[in-house]
């Protein structure tokens, strides 16, 4: 009677075919791939096998909760610790190198190189090294915080390093930082960062190296062991994996490698020109007194307003040199620019003839007379700082012993030498005759040349 109330259900089977948990792992960093289709597959295999819920859980309990998708991320960070390297056999001086770290999500493949130091340099340079290391270029690019490539730290809109938005549209990629104080948004990095401590930079703490290159030779060799050393859980290696998973789902690599670039504002001057590391670039006229973008690489200058490029010089070595374009000079100075040499050689001319005198010298002794503006805005703000009397005393200073510059005059009037009365330079009388100076007719005579 009990049977037949309560009839049993159908038996289940004691022994259901487990999933294979490493298949269903790599399947899973390929895009578009979920874990509903896996186990729909498995259903199709295996009627009789594991339902959604216990196949979900199997997976999440034996191998990981998180995965990521094929050829989608790179994260990257330094290492805490640094590596000594001696620079200096003689003296043992030591310096300290940082570590730069890299890592697919999706295979775990991990780029480690040493470098001097974490500014942003460095920083871009690294990002080179680890795109060309993969061979390829991921969809985003996740950093943490770093001042050298993110400027101001926002949840929503970070504000990233011109230098680093530059490098990452030159590879057609995005920067995503992780938010602040959140290390889970890049997982895999904290903890590749951790694999490279231990095999890495553990096993050469006690070896003395002599240079960088030296030191990343080394570290080459053991990264190549690390991506080639067999999972524990998994099938395969860090490379296979790569191999098999995000090489083929990365980007190519553009032509040629990112030029690595330093953006300035500044301001242009009434002579059109920029100072950029104590040189001068000029730019057209009609953007006097406006605020541009300079862009410096290494052999260039490059001046930008409202995102357009407007001047590009070679850069220039040294100090105080001007480098202009012809066609950024005005037709007309008078109808353009404020000062021009008239108005300034007028102004001077209220002071007095000496320093009229001076500041056409200064005007003269450049290769176009705009060159000479800064010099004489100069002089113009030492005359209203010293008065009339001083400054015409000081350009009589200064024209008298052949310093008409910006430089000499201010050092004259600093040290009060307008007031010290001038020592002539005309020459003294002529060397009397005497017995013991033989004069250069001595020399003349055969025998008598110096040794």
């Amino acid at each position: 009677m009990e049977a037949k109330l309560y009839p049993s259900g159908p038996e289940l089977p004691k022994n259901r075919p487990e999933p294979d948990l490493a298949y269903i792992h790599s399947q899973l960093q390929r895009k578009g791939v979920t874990l509903q289709l896996l186990w729909l597959e498995y259903k199709q295999a295996h009627p009789d096998g594991l339902q959604y819920t216990q196949f979900t859980q199997r997976y999440l309990d034996v191998v990981l909760r998180h995965h990521h998708r094929a050829g989608e991320q790179m994260q990257v960070d330094f290492v805490g610790p640094t590596i000594p390297v001696v620079v200096n056999r003689k003296t043992g001086e030591i310096r300290e190198a940082q570590v730069f770290v890299a890592v697919l999500p999706a295979s775990n493949y991990t780029f480690a190189k040493a470098m001097w130091s974490q500014d942003l340099p460095s920083w871009i340079s690294g990002h080179c090294d680890a795109f060309e290391f993969f061979t390829g270029v991921p969809e985003t690019v996740v950093p943490d915080n770093l001042k050298a490539g993110v400027k101001r730290p926002c949840r929503y809109e970070p504000d990233l390093n011109p230098t680093y938005h530059e490098m990452a549209t030159h590879y057609g990629t995005v920067i995503i930082p992780a938010r602040p104080r959140k290390p889970r948004d890049k997982g895999k990095v904290e903890n590749a960062v951790q694999v490279v401590e231990r095999w890495i930079l553990a096993p050469i703490r006690n070896r003395t190296f002599f240079s960088l290159s030296e030191l990343n030779e080394a570290v080459r060799e053991l990264l190549d062991a690390l991506n080639n050393k067999p999972f524990q859980k998994l099938d395969g290696s860090r490379r296979t994996l790569f191999e098999s998973l995000d090489k083929p789902a990365l980007r190519p690599l553009p032509p040629r490698r990112f030029e690595y670039a330093e953006w300035r504002k500044a301001k242009v001057n009434i002579d059109y020109h920029v100072e950029v590391d104590h040189n001068y670039y000029s730019v057209p006229y009609q953007l006097v007194h406006q605020a541009v973008d300079v862009r410096l690489t290494s052999t260039t200058v490059e001046m930008l307003h409202e995102g357009k490029r407007v001047a590009s010089h070679p850069r220039a070595t040294g100090r105080g040199g001007y480098i202009t374009q012809v066609q950024h000079r005005p037709a007309s100075h008078q109808k353009h620019l404020e000062w021009t040499p008239s108005r300034l050689v007028g102004w001077a001319e209220s002071i007095g003839p000496q320093t009229a005198l001076l500041v056409k010298t200064v005007l003269e002794r450049k290769p176009h007379p705009e060159q000479g503006y800064r010099s004489c805005l100069g002089i113009m703000r030492l005359g209203k700082s010293y008065g009339s009397e001083r400054m015409e005393a000081a350009a009589t200073r200064a024209v008298a012993s052949h310093a008409c510059t910006y430089q000499s005059v201010k050092s004259i009037l600093e040290r009060n030498l307008d007031s010290a009365p001038l020592v002539s330079t005309e020459p003294s009388a002529p060397t009397p005759t005497h017995q013991n100076l033989r004069g250069p007719s001595y020399y003349a005579e055969e025998g008598n040349a110096p040794c």
